[in-house]
């Protein structure tokens, strides 16, 4: 595995104080291996992610000794956003691994057979399979704080208004990756077109066309939706909003998902995207404790490689947040167990007990950073919502109050296909949650 960075490089003067110690310390250490993506097609969107998890790792290590005197080993394995390298970099890291981080839908759906059989809990934060919510189906992967078809449904609610019966006669358009990931809403925007009579079209854009989609924007030129929706990753962010321009298609009635709300895929349009909005479970706060904490100790140190100016990115502070969400499932584990070295099966526990509130989040020095949400046995997703935010011509904005899917409307399809997926895959172990 090549590592392109680990947070536990000591400083000299440390490791010459330790040295007495080096066996204990060697036991001292959590391994948390990343399947990271900083080449390939999307690296723009993956090295400010993977940026953001390691200056949280490293800022715990050099502000706190690690989490509660154990030290971090943050590792990454490149996957360049490659299936095939991605399970790769799975095989390789699960030794050690006290958890896996896929990066990618098409990797999670891979390695979420192997991890009853590995015991090594999937962390896919708002991304993967949308049916992985269920923890008594999916015991060792969680999606939090939302799933894609929580997002879905959201995006829905917005532009109805809250009420989606008034779609009825509108036309709604989802521009996707023809991956995976881009398949993911797919079911339920069919299955909610069907019931509040609206007319929905997937339009898919191959890998080979991210940069040049002219073909997918003539079609929605003819088409003329009401709403156009995207589930874009990377280059093809940046392809569909140019697009969006070039064809003059009103930027109000074009709308992403979380992934498809990142600062660097805007630079290129600039001012002519202002109105362009995005669902997001996270907002920046650049004054925030956290921020400045990083600063101090990671940035200002020479230990981080974001440039200043990335530091406010949405996508950055999503790293931070998502690295929160592991550490937090750690303490949760060491508190359970009684135990500083937790091991895999501890963090599942812990990962399934997440109480990410307002307090905690205030407490951690990241208020408003991220939606509140609480996991459970049966609820490995904590559906904790999004707000929406707004793309001013330089950087996004929040504009909205936090918005809630509508559960009901989702609970049947997400069921429906859980117990699809686990007949397909019997004999399929489940969990019992009382």
């Amino acid at each position: 595995m090549k590592k392109l960075l680990s947070t536990t490089i000591l400083s000299a003067t440390f490791a010459v104080g330790m040295l007495a110690a080096a066996p204990a310390f060697a036991e001292d250490v959590l391994h948390i291996p990343n399947l990271s993506y900083r080449t390939g097609p999307f690296a723009g969107t993956g090295i400010p992610l993977m940026n953001g998890q390691r200056d949280y790792m490293t800022m715990l290590n050099e502000r706190d000794g690690g989490v509660n005197g154990v030290k971090l080993s943050y590792e990454e394995c490149e996957t360049g956003y490659n299936t095939e390298k991605g399970v790769e970099c799975y095989e390789k890291t699960k030794g050690e691994g006290i958890v896996t981080q896929p990066w990618s839908t098409g990797i999670t759906l891979q390695v979420l057979p192997k991890s009853n059989v590995d015991k090594r809990a999937i962390l896919a934060p708002g991304y993967g399979f949308s049916p992985m919510a269920d923890g008594k189906t999916f015991q060792w992967a969680f999606n939090p704080p939302s799933s894609y078809w929580d997002g879905a449904q959201m995006l829905l609610s917005y532009v109805s208004g809250g009420n989606l019966d008034s779609l009825k006669g509108k036309k709604i358009a989802l521009i996707h990756l023809d991956h995976p990931y881009g398949k993911e809403p797919i079911p339920l925007l069919e299955a909610l077109a069907a019931k509040h009579g609206f007319t929905f079209m997937a339009i898919p854009v191959g890998l080979k066309e991210m940069q040049n989609q002219s073909a997918q924007w003539l079609q929605i030129r003819r088409e003329n939706p009401d709403f156009v929706f995207m589930w874009g990753w990377g280059a093809m962010n940046a392809g569909a909003v140019n697009e969006a321009v070039k064809t003059k298609f009103p930027m109000e009635k074009f709308l992403g998902i979380w992934w498809s709300g990142h600062d660097g895929d805007m630079a290129s349009a600039g001012a002519a995207a202002k109105g362009y909005r995005a669902i997001s479970w996270n907002v920046p706060v650049n004054d925030a404790p956290v921020m400045a904490d990083i600063k101090n100790y990671v940035a200002d140190a020479g230990k981080s490689d974001t440039p200043a100016d990335q530091a406010g990115w949405v996508f950055y502070q999503r790293g931070i947040a998502i690295s929160m969400f592991l550490v937090e499932a750690v303490k949760a584990a060491q508190a359970n167990f009684n135990t500083k070295t937790v091991d895999a099966e501890q963090v599942r526990w812990g990962l399934e007990n997440l109480k990410i509130d307002e307090a905690k989040l205030k407490e951690l020095g990241m208020g408003g950073m991220v939606v509140p949400f609480q996991t459970s046995c049966s609820n490995h997703t904590g559906h904790g919502g999004a707000w929406i935010i707004e793309w001013d011509g330089a950087k996004f904005n929040k504009v909205s109050d936090q918005l809630q899917a509508d559960r009901a409307a989702i609970e049947p399809l997400e069921a429906a296909k859980a117990k699809e997926y686990a007949d397909a895959n019997a004999p399929w172990p489940m969990q019992e949650c009382k």
